[in-house]
């Protein structure tokens, strides 16, 4: 894995040579977190990214020697559908992590998307009022930049005063309805961790490390952030 710190906002690139690297450095970094936030403060507290690109990841955490009842498992967005549709975030994360851990299925925060945008735009506001910072956000780049729920040309609710938690109602991609927590919230994490693989993700890296401002770009932690990313992409 090589290092190189470019960009704006002290983003700092870490390219790796393929998926199983990339997989494999995520693990890592999450179990480092989680061991420090536990050693620190008693608990750990993940936001967990959906798509496909952390699959990998979530599946080499499932043996890992820390005491899972100690972790708070958050999402950084949903898309409104039954709770078993198979393109939900917390439907990829049952099924490739959180079945396979002794987890405390109250730690586990799903949002409640399927009770339609709004409605649960302001359940999960509700659960995460007293939420302190998170310790670790997981995130992706999508092609068009846009990163969670977090789309281009759209308030990403970045502000002061902004929201934790948005309602998208005309997502670009399906479905429209989606609930993603804001740029502002995410950005209220000791640590940021981005997964970027596959060649449909070099413009937006490319423009990302332009100093542009997509969704990605807004997600600005007090720490910066950190992006692992193949290192072809880079070039």
């Amino acid at each position: 894995m090589t290092d190189s710190t470019h960009g704006q906002g002290n983003v700092r690139w870490h390219g790796v040579g393929d998926s199983m690297e990339m997989e494999s450095a995520a693990s890592r970094r999450i179990l480092d977190a989680a061991e420090r936030a536990l050693a620190e403060r008693g608990r750990f507290s993940i936001v967990l990214a959906g798509g496909n690109t952390p699959r990998g990841t979530y599946t080499l955490l499932r043996g890992a020697r820390t005491d899972w009842s100690l972790w708070d498992i958050w999402f950084g967005d949903e898309r409104c559908a039954p709770t078993d549709d198979p393109l939900r975030n917390s439907e990829m994360a049952r099924v490739t992590l959180l079945d396979e851990l002794p987890m405390i299925a109250a730690n586990v925060r799903p949002i409640p998307a399927e009770l339609g945008a709004e409605a649960a735009t302001a359940l999960y506001a509700e659960a995460l009022r007293d939420v302190d910072d998170f310790d670790l956000v997981l995130l992706g780049l999508g092609e068009d930049g846009h990163t969670a729920s977090l789309f281009p040309g759209r308030d990403a609710g970045g502000g002061a005063g902004s929201p934790d938690v948005l309602a998208i109602v005309d997502a670009p991609k399906p479905p429209p309805q989606r609930v993603s927590l804001s740029a502002a919230r995410l950005s209220r994490a000791r640590e940021v961790l981005f997964l970027v693989d596959g060649e449909s993700k070099r413009d937006a890296v490319k423009r990302w490390r332009a100093g542009q401002d997509i969704p990605a770009s807004r997600i600005v932690p007090p720490g910066g952030v950190d992006v692992l990313v193949q290192v072809d992409l880079l070039g």
